[in-house]
């Protein structure tokens, strides 16, 4: 329903959205007509909605192979004067550095706006990077919505500020943000602009376009004017907080909750770079406590603690509390934490407080594995891939990056992941590897990548391994998705971001182009896989194995599935030789042991009907029976 509101709301109308879907918005009632990214969360579905809408508002998404290429496509959109947005989590924002820091010099003519998409406390990534940092490294302005509603009207106005300064402006919202929903009002969609036009240069050289300390001030002074930075309050009051993003939300409510709206006020910096210097300082010389509210890293505090340092003698003695004293913590923030942060720095009595909903009757919730899906191809690959490694007998490994594979790390995976630190990083150490056999070095080194991230970052790595011929087995884990992010197409599946027909790119013709030998194999042949890939552990130089098999949600879709359960005349439970293979070793969802009949049984509402553990069932006891 939200989509269809983002596609066919009225100005004046407010609708329902979430966080990604209300900068969608904002984009279209900016204007845009180009919008490129890759997937990564919580950012992944600002692009997604404007492919959705795509047709309906005349404008052109794409999916692209990486970050960086989605920025030059939104740069080159902007460099003939049509508006454009790249949408990326803070890891892309890494990949993509190098354009960015350019654009600065450089410029664009078109609005360019980058939605950069947070994740304190790392709930769908692997760390909880602060891209604030990046965006004061490559000179731009930052804004920072609180709420729902702000994020669309955020993006919205980020492309007039883009085409004011003459260069990209970054908009950084947070998981609470992206994902949550609010009530947005609609504003018009204008009209189509006009036909696109490559006069100037863009060119990140000196001599060539405005200095960016120049474009930062004027991006200060447009803020100012333009009430993008606000504070509600006493106007003499002793105790400030600063809160920038979702936070100022959470400190409105913390100090609703203790009755202090009357006594503290809130200073809110909606652009938090460059930082609002006037109108921090008004306040702070009212101050004599600060709390610094914001999440991940002590960014405005650094900032706001600079500042203050420079003009001391204008200020009276200051007394700040935030990361640095200890009272908040690196992760995310929610009403609760202020609330205590409150109590001790203005020694006030810690309020009575309720029980959240359903914890005095549940209590708290059984811990559980992070883990494949039922009948995911990767549980059957790492399988084989471990089966083969302890057959080899030299000690071999796994190297990993980001993805559904991720799992390799745990106990669904077997614990064969050795290293995981961004996307296509497997394939590139495992080349570095495949160099110290001089050294002594004696233990075969594999390397895992996703179908979708193959595209996006392996195939450099690959290239230097067959130039330098590093010996290593680089296995392909292709489910013919990027799963990991919301199906996302890729450049392997046949399909646009919009969903048209495209000539998909094959993994195994981009290996073999590269003059690297490659097989193609069913994981769900656990036997097979694992000789091949034993085979392939014997073999010297670069080499590549695809285990391809459809994400199982996918094929989950397409129709029925097999019925897969247990004989209980066959299940010997506690006496199996594999201490309960189904249940402990193997680790699907869909395989629970049953504690009071003392056997494994399939839950058959999770299964999708794969099968495998049918074929590695050391007592034959799992049957799988194809339903029509």
């Amino acid at each position: 329903m939200s989509i269809v509101a983002v596609r066919t709301g009225q100005p004046g109308q407010r609708v329902l959205l979430s966080g990604n879907e209300a900068m969608a918005r904002g984009a279209v009632e900016a204007g845009v007509r180009v919008a490129a990214a890759y997937p990564g969360s919580p950012s992944s579905e600002v692009l997604g909605t404007l492919a959705r809408v795509a047709d309906r508002f005349g404008l052109y998404a794409e999916w692209s192979v990486n970050e960086i290429v989605a920025a030059e496509v939104a740069a080159a959109a902007s460099f003939a004067g049509l508006r454009a947005l790249t949408a990326m989590k803070p890891d892309g924002m890494n990949v993509a550095l190098d354009v960015i820091t350019s654009l600065a010099y450089a410029g664009c003519k078109g609005g360019m706006v980058i939605v950069v998409g947070d994740d304190p406390s790392a709930h769908s990534s692997t760390k909880d990077e602060d891209s604030r940092f990046l965006t004061r490294t490559a000179h731009l302005p930052l804004l920072e919505p609180a709420d729902v509603a702000e994020a669309k009207e955020m993006v919205r106005t980020a492309f007039d500020l883009s085409e004011r300064l003459g260069q990209p402006v970054v908009v950084r919202a947070v998981t609470r943000v992206c994902h949550a929903s609010g009530d947005v009002l609609l504003g018009p969609v204008p009209a189509s602009q006009g036909v696109p036009r490559m006069v100037d240069r863009f060119i990140t050289m000196p001599g060539f376009g405005r200095d960016r300390d120049e474009k930062l001030a004027a991006a200060a002074a447009w803020a100012e004017a333009a009430g993008i930075n606000s504070y509600q309050g006493p106007v003499d009051a002793d105790t400030v907080i600063v809160a920038g993003g979702p936070a100022f939300r959470y400190a409105a409510e913390a100090l609703e909750l203790l009755g202090l709206e009357d006594r503290v006020g809130i200073l809110k910096p909606g652009m938090t770079w460059p930082l609002p210097e006037p109108l921090i300082l008004r306040h702070l010389k009212h101050a004599v406590k600060v709390i610094f509210a914001e999440e991940i890293e002590p960014f405005i505090e650094d900032n706001v603690k600079a500042l203050a340092a420079q003009n001391w003698g204008d200020l009276g003695v200051l007394s700040f509390f935030g990361k640095k004293s200890g009272h908040i913590g690196r992760g995310e923030l929610n009403p609760d934490i202020l609330v205590r942060v409150l109590v001790q720095v203005l020694g006030l009595a810690a309020p009575a407080r309720e029980a959240p909903a359903g914890e005095s009757l549940l209590g708290p919730l059984p811990g559980r594995d992070m883990a494949f899906c039922a009948g995911c191809p990767h549980r059957a690959s790492f399988w084989a891939i471990k089966s083969a490694l302890a057959l080899d007998g030299r000690r071999g490994f796994v190297l990993g990056d980001i993805g559904c594979y991720t799992m390799g790390l745990g106990r669904t995976g077997y614990h064969l992941l050795q290293t995981c630190l961004c996307m296509g990083s497997g394939v590139g150490s495992a080349g570095g590897f495949g160099k110290l056999r001089d050294f002594g070095f004696d233990q075969p080194a594999i390397a895992v990548v996703g179908d979708s991230t193959f595209y996006h970052a392996a195939v450099p790595a690959l290239i230097n391994a067959r130039y330098n011929n590093a010996g290593f087995l680089t296995v392909v884990l292709d489910n013919g998705t990027t799963a990991m992010t919301g199906h996302q197409p890729h450049p392997g599946t046949g399909m646009t971001a919009t969903g048209a027909p495209a000539t998909p790119v094959a993994i195994e013709e981009v290996i073999g182009g590269l003059g690297i030998p490659v097989d193609v194999h069913d994981p769900y042949d656990v036997e097979g896989t694992r000789q091949l890939v034993w085979e392939l552990l014997q073999k010297s130089g670069p080499r590549a194995l695809i285990l391809r098999r459809a994400c199982a949600l996918l094929a989950a879709r397409g129709g029925a599935r097999p019925r897969v359960y247990v004989v209980p005349e066959k299940c010997i439970g506690d006496a199996c030789g594999c201490h309960r293979f189904c249940s402990r070793v193997w680790a699907c969802p869909a395989n629970i042991w049953d504690g009071g009949a003392k056997r494994a049984r399939i839950d058959e509402a999770v299964c999708n009907g794969c099968g495998v553990c049918a074929t590695l069932c050391p007592q034959k006891a799992i049957v799988v029976e194809e339903v029509d």
